[in-house]
């Protein structure tokens, strides 16, 4: 009967003892041949891709330039700009030499004068250009299978079907991991975290622009204790529309995820219950969902979007993370599976943890290169490395352990550099979940 990977031998690496990982026949086994599947999420979907540059090193920087507004002073401090009038008036109010607007420069004072150098120095206006450097850098992740003995397809029941599945598992894998990665490079970068309050004067809270600022760093050590920070409150529209104003002063309106009566249109990625209860606070907001006809942009409808809902799109994603109060008040990450000797199981703790993350999310706020296949140069050849993740069976050719080629394994690569860009559009958002809110 095959191995199971609760047991002894069923390791990996170069030591690994040779596992039969397809059924055989022990009790006639049907014809069917089922697998556990797990969730998918829009990360994959809404983060730009693009390609890692070769030749360039592994560090990469972003060059971003600042917004840039008149100043009436040199310094850049006073915002604004002088008008000045042209011509000169009678005391009549009368417009005259209005044509004479030659304005040589004073060399003594280098400033403008005023029309045909008689009427004194016209004010000037300045604009100052600031801009940022970001660092990023590309990592990468190995995935690797157990060790196979082909011959075991020889024996093994329904082996097409058994190999589909075992196929489709790593796909799933593959899957998994890069919504992990596209998730957690977001909460890293994003500049704005959201720790929602009891007392609606001061539910919001962002962080430095422009400087990332960690959802957990913000949060932690402030959950049993007396500061303002203290996580206390569920996820409300409230919260959703300082959010949406401040996107739309920042500038964030341009490339957008759709627009509807010529306002843009964002993406909130969050729970189906965090959807919910946004969308069920009222009456008032229920109108909304109902009368609301516009068309979903094309990105965003195969995603399941039917409609919008104050100005957001509401992105499902039902393994948004989770956390619990830990040690000292910091919060402690719950994920929703567990995995123990080899076997991925559903973590039911997951459902009772007290704290949830939400993402209000924007295409310009990093973008994921991935480096593309290269296979050699000057003459100089080899296979070609696929790093998104695609399984490849690897066969090691070994005269001591592998003569005959029958031993392999299923080997993944997939790395990845998160470029960051306009970071400060990106909000990570940290509340109480649901009916764990009103007991505080």
């Amino acid at each position: 009967m095959a191995r199971v990977p609760a047991s002894a031998d069923f390791l990996q690496g170069s030591t690994a003892s040779i596992n039969t990982i397809l059924a055989e026949e022990a009790n006639r086994i049907g014809s069917d041949v089922h697998r556990r599947v797990m969730h998918t999420s829009p990360w994959i979907d809404l983060v730009k891709q693009s390609s890692f540059p070769d030749g360039m090193g592994y560090q990469l920087t972003t060059l971003v330039y600042d917004r840039a507004l008149p100043t009436t002073d040199v310094g850049g401090d006073a915002v604004g700009a002088n008008w000045n009038a042209v011509g000169t008036t009678d005391s009549g109010g009368n417009v005259f030499n209005t044509a004479l607007l030659d304005q040589p420069l004073d060399d003594t004072a280098n400033s403008v004068q005023g029309p045909n150098g008689t009427g004194g120095a016209e004010q000037r206006n300045y604009i100052n250009f600031g801009k940022q450097l970001k660092k990023y850098n590309i990592e990468r992740s190995i995935i690797e299978s157990p060790r196979v003995n082909v011959d075991d397809l020889r024996y093994a029941a329904h082996r097409q079907e058994q190999l589909r599945a075992v196929l489709d598992a790593l796909s799933d894998a593959t899957r998994h991991t890069w919504e992990e990665r596209y998730r957690d490079e977001f909460d890293r970068l994003c500049d704005n975290t959201v720790i929602c309050r009891q007392d609606q004067a001061s539910e919001f809270l962002s962080g430095n622009e422009g400087d990332s600022t960690d959802t957990l760093a913000l949060a932690g050590g402030d959950l049993d204790g007396g500061s303002t920070t203290k996580v206390k409150d569920d996820l409300s529209n409230a919260v959703m529309d300082k959010i949406y104003f401040q996107l739309i002063r920042k500038g964030a309106s341009q490339d957008a995820y759709g627009r509807e009566n010529g306002r843009p249109v964002f993406g909130l990625v969050c729970s189906s219950e965090a959807s919910h209860g946004l969308m069920t606070e009222s009456e008032l907001f229920r109108d909304d969902i109902r009368y609301n006809s516009a068309r979903v942009s094309e990105l965003i409808a195969p995603l399941g979007v039917e409609k919008s809902f104050r100005g957001f799109y509401h992105l499902i994603d039902d393994l948004a993370p989770r956390y619990t109060d830990g040690s000292e008040g910091a919060l402690t990450r719950v994920e929703p599976y567990t995995v123990t000797n080899g076997l991925t199981t559903v973590n039911t703790t997951y459902d009772s943890a007290e704290y949830e993350v939400a993402y209000v999310i924007h295409p310009h706020v990093l973008e994921s290169q991935i480096p593309a296949p290269f296979g050699g140069s000057n003459g100089v050849t080899f296979d070609p490395v696929n790093y998104k993740g695609d399984f490849k069976w690897t066969n090691i050719l070994s005269e001591a352990t592998n003569p005959d080629g029958t031993i392999g394994f299923f080997r993944g690569i997939l790395a990845s550099a998160s470029k960051p860009i306009k970071t400060e559009f990106g909000y990570a958002i940290v509340y109480k979940r649901g009916e764990a809110a009103s007991i505080v």
